[in-house]
């Protein structure tokens, strides 16, 4: 028989797509573009005001990205240890440009593309969770309208690299509930390895989702769980093997010099006080909770808190579980002495760390979401637009940088720093030659010549290897560079010292002394070598 006009017609036609798909796809495109648009304007006037290399990690991150693909020795072994590798990948396609590099954008580019994918990834998984855009919505609005997540993404620092891999994560969970999809699995393994390759807490979220899929498959449970389990591990391994590979043992990361709890231990031998989080549960979970209600403003901190026993209710337990990792990790490593937050009205009465209370942001602002979703249908765009107001109110009352904590933080704690890198820069702008050599270690002074506008393989310092060992353990052969910066009392000064005995010849031509701050000099190779004076 032949067939149907209405058989040929489905043969011919696909069928349209359901408007609620269509809607959502709509309402993500406008989203995303929205995100985009606050992303990139936040960026735009932070680096108006000079902010964006405040942070003495965003300075150390840019350059650590900068000598991959310009030293000595450029190439995968300038790496180093023991911060993870991702943002600086992120960062290899701008950082070889001197402009972008110089001014820092080439940092700044990668960290908005992740800030608007994050805000994306989250509006699309509080949709989902909720079945509500005007919840998605309003979770997302609460994420990109902090000012201090708006900071950090104007900044070559890792919160925004790590807000997209826990969104991403997020969104990938979620959907397996549903669809029970291999895709999600997989979605969710390619998040982590990314996750656990920006920021340690990554490594932490790996056995709880593995938990997830085995719980919440409803076929094939031990299979799932261990197919996550194999992708999300590749990191963490990858990660052991190559500080095996550079430092001769798999956790350097953690036990090493430049670890946090190689500093904490160093700081404490040189008569420092203990951490006031060191090993007391009360005190931890006391500034931590203090940071995170400077960073997310009070009014989100408690409307977060009853959005959250809201979500529970609806039922939506792994969402809230999981945003409370990151968050409970922070507590954790306070409490072990690994990661302290100082805060300006507790002692020691300072700044330090506080960007970690926005862990926090991405679980409060799904409380904010969670709260719309209570609504009644037809008054969630209202509740949805009274909780942002709500929510950013505090920071719409002082619409000034000096109440955005991690912003104060960047400003009060670089004062010294930036003072000597204009000077020093300005004294090698004007008296470097082309060609010339500078020897320095790698560190906060790298800054120095990115100001001065010195090419980094035009400087000698701790990852190029093995001229530096050699330099430092035989100046009198190996040491020939133009020009040497010390700062303070580091190895470099006691090696320019001991090479005044035998030779090369160093004469200190610029001093630069600011308040606060170590003596940086600057030392220019003497040819010949000074008569002695009778």
């Amino acid at each position: 028989m032949p067939a149907s006009k209405s058989s040929k017609t489905s043969r011919t036609f696909k069928r349209a797509p359901s408007p609620r798909i269509s809607s959502g796809i709509f309402s993500g495109a406008v989203v995303f573009v929205l995100l985009a648009a606050v992303g990139i304007a936040a960026a735009s006037w932070f680096y108006g005001q000079g902010y964006v290399l405040y942070y003495g990690d965003a300075e150390a991150h840019l350059n650590t990205a900068r000598r991959i693909v310009d030293s000595r020795n450029p190439g995968y072994d300038q790496a180093g240890s023991p911060w993870l590798p991702l943002p600086h990948a992120l960062m290899l396609p701008f950082v070889g440009n001197d402009g972008l590099w110089q001014s820092g954008l080439a940092g700044t580019i990668p960290a908005v593309a992740c800030f608007v994918l994050a805000g994306a990834m989250l509006f699309a998984a509080a949709r989902r969770v909720f079945q509500s855009t005007a919840a998605g919505v309003c979770t997302a609005a609460l994420f990109a309208l902090n000012p201090n997540l708006l900071y950090l993404q104007s900044t070559p620092m890792t919160e925004p690299v790590f807000f997209l891999t826990l969104c991403g994560l997020l969104y990938c969970t979620v959907a397996f509930h549903t669809t029970q999809s291999i895709l999600a699995i997989a979605g969710a393994g390619i998040f982590s390895i990314a996750a656990s390759l920006t920021r340690y807490e990554g490594w932490s979220l790996i056995p709880f989702i593995a938990l997830y899929f085995l719980v919440a498959s409803r076929t094939n449970r031990i299979r799932n769980a261990v197919i996550f389990g194999a992708i999300a591990s590749i990191a963490p391994l990858y990660w052991m093997g190559h500080n095996w590979w550079y430092y001769g043992t798999f956790f350097e990361f953690y036990f090493g010099p430049y670890s946090a709890k190689g500093i904490y231990e160093r700081d404490l031998a040189a008569g420092m006080a203990r951490f006031p989080t060191d090993h007391d549960w009360a005190k931890s979970i006391f500034y931590f909770r203090t940071a995170a209600q400077l960073a997310v403003g009070p009014v989100l901190l408690f409307a977060g808190i009853a959005g959250l026993a809201a979500a529970v209710i609806r039922k939506a337990f792994w969402p809230v579980i999981f945003l409370a990792l990151p968050p409970l990790f922070y507590v954790l490593s306070m409490y072990s002495s690994g990661v302290p937050i100082f805060v300006p009205h507790l002692w020691p009465n300072g700044y330090y760390n506080t960007r970690y209370g926005l862990a926090v942001l991405p679980m409060l602002a799904l409380g904010g979401g969670a709260l719309v979703a209570i609504a009644p249908q037809k008054l969630r765009a209202l509740a949805a637009a009274l909780v942002i107001l709500a929510c950013v109110i505090p920071w719409l009352a002082y619409p000034r940088a000096e109440n955005w904590i991690c912003w104060k933080e960047s400003e009060i704690n670089s004062i010294a720093r930036r003072a000597w890198t204009r000077e020093a820069a300005g004294y090698l702008r004007d008296h470097i030659r082309p060609g010339d050599t500078v020897f320095a270690s790698f560190g906060d002074q790298t800054g120095i010549f990115r100001e001065a506008g010195i090419p980094m393989h035009q400087t000698i310092h701790d990852g190029d290897n093995p001229q530096w060992m050699a330099a430092m353990a035989k100046p009198d052969l190996f040491l020939n560079a133009e020009w040497a910066v010390t700062r303070g009392a580091d190895a470099l000064a006691t090696t320019i010292d001991r090479a005044a005995k035998n030779g090369p010849h160093y004469r200190c031509v610029k001093i630069v002394s600011i308040k606060d701050a170590p003596v940086i000099r600057i030392f220019r190779r003497e040819t010949p070598p000074p008569v002695p004076t009778p």
